[in-house]
């Protein structure tokens, strides 16, 4: 919901707009009132990006096509560093991956920032490894730009599938020559330059540069250990971090391959398959130093799979499908005679198709209505009688959770210009108030258990 007022206001080319009048009961979930501004508390990147869909009408598609993009980077990844029947397979589990699928059907910034993540491994690869018709300067260019614009989407996510580049750009710094230096230090630059837009960011919503929005939504959601981090009793530490993880990774990774606990086979074969490759070991540790990031953030989350270390997914599909691939002896001649290889693919083939016919459509079927919010919400103000009440403010009254309100500001937008607009009815604001507020729109009360009926009073309880 905040990425979307976030977008439709970037639409505009707009950072903040005023706060309504009475902003607590016209509230929009994570978008910050502050200093007579509205703002959302997140990053810029994926909203700029989204923005984009609005402007042309396909808000639904910017995701789908870019898991398409991601599909085929990862390929082309696999391609690079191991071979093209690595690149394959493992672009197809990718494909497959109830985990790729729930977050590309989203509109959370993640599949955005695993195509970053992807043409940046991609981009240092060309530049520092393998040999390539594009040139140095410009492979350079993409890697800076494309890490900046991660630290610009998801910052902690930038600094986690920075480190293990990091760590190979300090060794090119000593050991490489001029040609060499020089383009590592041109790719720190250019990260940095675009980096240095959040700062900016900050203080052109907040009025200042070192002001993180997330704590003006909830003062303890901060990166970092101690006492005001999280809401842990005593703060977020390094038990906590580990519980975290632990968590994440138990209830999630399932949600890999949709394979139940069996996600991880063929990942230990692969560690053996690729233990003489270098740049197989820099592209495979992303996800391990992801993980590692967000042990520094106080809480995980599972809802859509362990969504944070999202963006180095493609070291555990290639690494997988490496591992399948040596275990079936694979090799181009006389395949269907290599017994190894008929056995194993057996195997998959019974993997992939237990997820297709029983886990993927149980568990894509659990995000549907997710959180009880449905477009069937909003089906009652899409009807000619509730047409005929326009323009109307409607106070909605909670009944199971604040999603009951939330549900139906896809309806409305942030400047509350549309025919519907939305109250919090728990908000405690008299209905004189609100009618003060907006004289030139009938006040309407509606209740969730009640969809087509509304009320010019508040009803008898």
């Amino acid at each position: 919901m905040a990425f979307v007022w976030q977008a439709q206001v970037y639409a505009r080319g707009q950072l903040t707009i005023p706060s309504p009048p009475h902003p607590n009961i016209m509230m929009t979930p994570f978008v910050v009132d502050y200093h007579g501004q509205r703002f959302s508390k997140y990053p810029p990147g994926w909203s700029v990006v989204l923005a984009f869909g609005y402007l042309l009408g396909a808000r639904a598609w910017v995701n789908p096509l870019l898991a398409g993009l991601a599909v085929w980077l990862t390929y082309r990844l696999g391609q690079k560093v191991f071979n093209p029947a690595v690149g394959l397979l493992a672009a197809f589990l990718t494909l497959l991956s109830p985990f790729f699928l729930m977050l590309s059907g989203s509109l959370l910034s993640h599949t955005w920032s695993l195509v970053l993540s992807l043409i940046f491994a991609l981009a240092w690869l060309d530049t520092f490894v393998y040999e390539t018709k594009v040139p140095r300067w410009m492979t350079s260019l993409v890697a800076g730009l494309t890490l900046g614009l991660l630290a610009l989407t998801r910052p902690l996510t930038a600094l986690g599938v920075a480190l293990p580049f990091f760590v190979h750009g300090l060794i090119l710094l000593l050991r490489g020559g001029r040609d060499v230096r020089r383009r590592v230090l041109l790719i720190g630059v250019i990260s940095l330059l675009v980096s240095a837009l959040f700062p900016l960011w900050q203080y052109a919503v907040t009025g200042d540069p070192l002001t993180n929005p997330y704590t003006l939504w909830w003062p303890y959601d901060k990166v970092g250990f101690g006492s005001t981090f999280g809401r842990q009793q005593g703060g977020h530490n390094l038990f906590w971090s580990w519980i975290s993880l632990k968590k994440a990774l138990t209830t999630g990774w399932s949600d890999f391959f949709g394979w139940g606990n069996l996600s991880w086979l063929f990942l230990p074969f692969g560690l053996w398959a690729v233990r003489r490759n270098r740049p197989a070991w820099l592209v495979g540790s992303t996800f391990i130093s992801l993980a590692g990031a967000y042990m520094l953030y106080w809480t995980s989350s599972t809802t859509f799979g362990p969504r944070y270390y999202f963006e180095g997914f493609y070291s555990v599909t290639l690494f997988s499908a490496a591992g399948f691939l040596w275990l079936a002896g694979w090799s181009k001649a006389k395949i269907w005679k290599n017994g190894r290889f008929l056995v194993a693919a057996g195997l998959l083939a019974f993997l992939v198709s237990y997820n297709l016919l029983s886990y993927l459509p149980a568990r894509l079927q659990g995000m549907h209505g997710l959180y009880g919010v449905e477009r069937a919400d909003l089906l009652p103000f899409q009807t000619e009688e509730a047409k005929a009440l326009t323009p109307a403010i409607v106070v909605v009254h909670i009944q199971d959770t604040w999603t009951d309100y939330g549900a139906l500001l896809d309806l409305q937008d942030p400047w509350l210009t549309t025919p519907f607009i939305f109250a919090f009815g728990q908000g405690g604001v008299p209905d004189a108030a609100i009618k003060a507020d907006f004289p030139n729109r009938r006040l309407i009360h509606y209740y969730p258990d009640e969809p087509y009926t509304f009320y010019e009073h508040p009803r008898e309880k």
